[in-house]
């Protein structure tokens, strides 16, 4: 239909009249306030752009990748790659060499920003970790698991601690006690990565072997003895008195009977008399679960993590609720959130503050107690127990692996003030170093036994002839 002349000069008017004119009206009025100054500071009190975040999450996690895939090339685990990403962005590598571009890919204002992230994805792994915890590996072999566990903790811890008397003077942040310090540096040689050693046994070929078995049997046993000794020391550190540390040990031990008593036998019983298809819809609310019983024991003065994990350890596992965990926040955690946390951890490492000799003595010194205590340690109580040499070396080698459970337990002891940055560091480096030990020792020490292991370029060794 044809528009009519005189039809579409009056829509023109009314377009002028009513919209043009308005705009301009409205435009001159905003002109004459003098709020230019308000605005922009507003802006730059917001903190970071969300360009800027987002640019510092894809440099994280983009390193992340890459520098773990080179690791699996020369037969260590992706995680050991994502740790050393992590401090090759920081101070040591990257702020070092070119700080105007490490200032431009990951500013200082994101930091906090990263550690949010950062410290939710934590929270996930550790309930993740519990959830894969199998006490049925536990059967048959508990008295292997109590004995080789717990030697595995005690002596790396007794021996942490002696080294502690001598450290203590010169690495100690100012305001801390011997008592905290001390525990602190003991748990950090006592630690073994269950979700690493997981990772290496399956990269390794090792996961369904005698010996494999038996390492994630002594882990599971470590693990908990690991946590709760970790939330007993947290209690002991940030507790005023003798009785806020009576009291952050009471409320711990209360609120893991209410899961252990309570919430799990509930749990199982909704698991088994729900339809598959509801347990499918229900499952987002697992993971309001574990935020609420991560902030319970982050209340309480123990850490959040501690909470997530005990919740993922009485957790029903193989029904739609699990798997969905496992799918949903394990992919997204593995992703993106825990490249962030290793970078967060490398940006608190800082290589350079290990100058001159006497620095490196002690580094190298922290590293051979932690390895003597762990692997050593561990070969020894299994030996012990009746395996023979070559399969408690295996052990005790894969007992050895620290990971990111390790990173974990020292970020929460700088957050703390217990480690001084210096500390920090060395500990760090021997968490690396010792993971990285455990890949290619337990090969060799299986090749040695005759077991089938798959090396770095995805090749079988053949069984040893009997």
């Amino acid at each position: 239909m044809e528009i009519k002349p005189r039809t579409g000069f009056r829509t023109l008017w009314v377009y002028l009249g009513l919209v043009v004119v308005p705009v301009v009206i409205a435009i001159v009025l905003l002109s004459q306030g003098d709020d230019g100054g308000s605005v922009s500071g507003t802006k730059a009190a917001a903190g970071p752009s969300l360009a800027q975040l987002l640019l510092a999450i894809t440099v994280v996690v983009g390193a992340c990748k890459v520098v773990g895939w080179l690791a699996q090339r020369i037969g260590q685990p992706a995680v050991i790659g994502e740790i050393t990403a992590g401090i090759l962005l920081g101070p040591s590598v990257l702020g070092a060499l070119w700080p105007s571009g490490a200032a431009t890919l990951i500013p200082k204002a994101t930091v906090p920003q990263l550690n949010v992230v950062a410290q939710l994805g934590v929270i996930f792994f550790v309930f993740l970790a519990g959830l894969e915890l199998n006490t049925e590996l536990l059967r048959g072999r508990g008295r292997l698991a109590v004995v080789v566990s717990h030697v595995s903790i005690a002596l790396p811890f007794l021996l942490g601690v002696g080294l502690a008397m001598f450290a203590y003077t010169r690495f100690a942040p100012g305001g801390i006690g011997f008592l905290p310090f001390a525990l602190f540096f003991g748990v950090s040689m006592s630690i073994t990565a269950l979700p690493v050693l997981v990772r290496i046994l399956h990269e390794i070929g090792l996961f369904r072997s005698e010996v494999g078995v038996v390492a994630l049997t002594c882990a599971v046993v470590d693990d908990v003895t690991a946590w709760s000794l970790l939330a007993l020391v947290i209690a002991l550190t940030t507790a005023s008195s003798l009785v806020g540390v009576v009291l952050t040990v009471v409320l711990t031990a209360a609120f893991v009977a209410l899961l252990g008593l309570v919430v799990r036998p509930l749990l199982r019983k909704v698991v088994t008399r729900t339809p598959a298809a509801s347990l499918q819809k229900a499952a987002p609310l697992a993971v309001v679960g574990v935020l609420l019983c991560a902030m319970t024991t982050e209340w309480i003065g123990v850490h959040a993590m501690f909470g997530a994990f005990v919740f993922g350890v009485v957790f029903p596992r193989d029904n739609p609720v699990a798997t969905w965990l496992h799918d949903k926040a394990g992919g997204l955690t593995t992703a993106l959130m825990l490249p962030l946390f290793f970078a967060y951890s490398g940006l608190r490492t800082d290589i350079g503050l290990l100058s001159g000799g006497g620095a490196w003595l002690w580094c190298g010194l922290i590293l051979l107690v932690a390895v003597a205590g762990k692997l050593g340690g561990s070969a020894l109580a299994a030996r012990a127990v009746g395996e023979s040499w070559n399969r408690s070396l295996q052990v005790g080698t894969l007992m050895n692996c620290r990971g990111l459970t390790e990173l974990v337990v020292l970020n929460i002891g700088l957050d703390l003030g217990v480690l001084s940055p210096t500390l920090f560091t060395m500990l760090v480096i021997m968490a690396l170093v010792s993971t990285a030990m455990a890949a290619p020792m337990a090969t060799w020490f299986a090749r040695r036994d005759g077991q089938n292991v798959v090396d770095f370029l995805g090749r079988t060794s053949e069984r040893a002839a009997a």
